[in-house]
């Protein structure tokens, strides 16, 4: 039930981009008064799911859900349609129009869906609002660190301060931080003494490729939330709102530290020391084969005060707008990573598997909203790369024209779109490639 969620988000999510995307080609052409021969969404070999033909233009579904596309009058393009190239250029082709109107028509897509980022945007900030745990708050306490973190240096309570000497304020965007602007150092308070951990060679690979979300988690005290059925710890007598202050004469406030601790006891008899109102007990507890003795910890919101900031609608486009502009920065630093020879991002480049792992297994409409915003900035800057068959390879040829004020043969651009077609499989077979190929590690 959790990947068939997952599924309905993702093909969701993307039929609303293709859809926006192609119609930004779509009112562009019809502005230059350019035929549209057909708009799809999903791709159609040999048989379209539905079909139906108005003023010129074939609107259907296809059965393939890889995208979609329009087929423009006139113009070379996935269809390699020769025969109508063999014909003299009518008005209403894309191959008699101006090279400015081509130009636009082209940037129509991109345009849309940054747009639609930025819509989409403003519609979240207006309706949630943002909010965000600071580091500060964090720092109350500490970290926990899994082990790539301390390999990197650091230490199960050391207080973030700053990394490269910049505050980050949301504590959950420190490893996004250390990724895009590959951070050299961090500086924190440890035992109460500042100290700067200088991050290791090849590190930023490594956090790229890390599994784990939690590379560093927020360490909190141990106070009873819950227990679930069976509980050996309720058994024993446990209540709701003890505090658990130690474990075998062990002192250990917090989570992370008894969780570790009780590893080491499976099949044993612990005594837990427990502050109750303002008397101190030990409760001895069994503890079963997996090692849990059935307590759930209280709400993170019991020990910290997270930011809130609301929006009027008007307050909301400016936010909107500059939340889409860093967006459209952060990925550019990504694709950056790409090249980068000692991070290899491009090992850990995904296909659909990837891009659907990364909606949630419940159906939550603000994280579906800030996912689809981000893909559609990711969809944008991706049809932008100057490949030939995607709209930045159109756009680059536009440019040459207009500079040169000489146009590239149909011959030469029918070849670029072959070799741009190759590319574009290639890297398709590529990163879902290396999606199968996690999926066995």
């Amino acid at each position: 039930m959790d990947i068939f969620i997952k599924i309905i988000q993702l093909l969701l999510s993307l039929s609303i981009l293709v859809i926006f995307h192609e119609m930004g080609h779509f009112v562009a052409a019809k502005i230059f008064k350019t035929r549209v021969e057909k708009f799809y969404l999903f791709f159609n070999p040999w048989f379209s799911i539905f079909k139906i033909k108005k003023n010129y233009t074939e609107y259907g579904l296809g059965w393939l859900p890889l995208g979609g596309y329009v087929k423009i009058s006139g113009m070379i393009d996935e269809s390699l349609d020769k025969k109508q190239l063999k014909k003299p250029p009518q008005p209403w082709e894309f191959r008699s129009k101006p090279a400015w109107q081509r130009l636009i028509i082209m940037l129509g897509g991109v345009t849309v869906n940054v747009l639609l980022a930025i819509a989409i945007y403003i519609i979240l900030l207006f309706t949630w609002g943002e909010q965000y745990l600071p580091t500060t708050e964090v720092n109350k306490y500490g970290i926990v660190c899994d082990s790539l973190a301390m390999e990197m240096g650091l230490q199960n309570g050391d207080k973030i301060i700053s990394i490269d000497n910049k505050p980050v304020e949301d504590f959950l965007k420190i490893p996004l931080k250390l990724i895009l602007d590959e951070g050299k150092t961090i500086q924190i308070i440890r035992n109460g003494i500042p100290l700067e951990i200088q991050i290791p060679q090849g590190f930023i690979g490594k956090l790229i490729k890390h599994k784990s979300s939690d590379f560093i988690f927020i360490r909190f005290p141990f106070e009873v939330g819950d227990f679930r059925k069976g509980s050996p710890a309720k058994e024993a007598g446990l209540m709701i709102d003890d505090k658990i202050i130690g474990l075998n004469d062990k002192s250990m406030i917090y989570f992370d530290e008894f969780y570790n601790e009780i590893q080491k006891h499976k099949n044993e008899e612990i005594s837990v020391l427990v502050l109750r109102n303002s008397d101190t007990l030990n409760i001895n507890v069994n503890v079963p084969e997996e090692g849990l003795i059935g307590v759930y910890p209280k709400s993170l919101d019991n020990y910290f005060t997270y930011n809130e900031i609301n929006y009027s609608f008007f307050e909301a486009i400016p936010a909107g707008i500059i939340k889409a502009y860093d967006g459209i920065g952060n990925y550019l630093k990504q694709l950056k990573l790409l090249f980068s020879p000692e991070v290899k991002a491009y090992e850990s480049i995904g296909g659909f598997i990837t891009i659907g792992s990364i909606f949630p297994s419940t159906w939550d409409w603000e994280h579906f909203w800030k996912l689809t915003a981000f893909l559609s900035i990711m969809l944008a800057i991706l049809n932008l790369l100057p490949i030939p068959a995607l709209d930045g390879g159109h756009v680059m040829f536009l440019l040459y024209e207009i500079t040169t004020r000489r146009k590239p043969s149909d011959k030469f651009m029918e070849y670029a779109q072959i070799v741009g077609m190759i590319i574009l499989f290639s890297l398709l077979i590529f990163a879902n490639g290396n999606d199968i190929i996690k999926l066995f590690k």
